[in-house]
């Protein structure tokens, strides 16, 4: 949610992103959520959104951060002093993906205030609460395979009516687990 919170406020949604070698080969493909962007590939900030909200895609978060601040370092940094900005007292960022770092932590309260200040950008909203999104351009999906654009779906169930934990009044945000944390 951090990630996407910054991302939104210093870049153009349809500014280009180019995904590097390190943020695509840093991640684990067999155990970390991704959607399969190879390195060198291009797509907009707002289908790297997507991929990165609706896709739970670290690859994504790994460009977006390279993107904004040219290295997952300084963007950690970055997202460090936002969260500190917000109100934040308990949090500590390694990475803008959230998989598992000694140094990567946050409490449910620096939570509840970064997901409120997502929450008024209307982009997040938008993009965090969509069910399904459709992704173009993608080598591991030519468009004579996928004319209709590579499909990712959101897993948050309790946007997704007609699922056991379906409320009412959830209308966006972001799921997520490590395995440290216990899924």
């Amino acid at each position: 949610i951090l990630t996407a919170l910054i991302v939104m406020e210093q870049c153009p949604l349809d500014e280009m992103v180019t995904y590097s070698n390190e943020a695509v080969n840093s991640i684990n493909w067999q155990t970390d959520s991704n959607i399969g962007i190879k390195a060198g590939e291009q797509i907009t900030v707002e289908q790297s959104l997507y991929g990165l909200l609706v896709g739970s895609a670290n690859e994504v978060a790994n460009a977006l951060a390279e993107h904004v601040s040219g290295s997952v370092d300084a963007f950690a940094e970055l997202m460090n002093e936002k969260a500190e900005s917000l109100g934040c007292q308990d949090s500590h960022f390694a990475n803008p993906s959230g998989l598992n770092d000694e140094n990567h932590y946050t409490s449910a309260y620096d939570m509840a205030l970064i997901t409120r200040a997502a929450i008024e950008n209307p982009t997040f909203v938008e993009i965090s609460g969509s069910r399904t999104y459709r992704l173009f351009g993608l080598k591991r999906a030519p468009i004579e395979e996928y004319p209709d654009g590579f499909p990712i779906a959101n897993h948050h169930r309790m946007c997704i009516q007609n699922t056991e934990v379906y409320y009412p009044g959830a209308f966006c945000g972001k799921t997520g687990y490590t395995s440290l944390a216990g899924n």
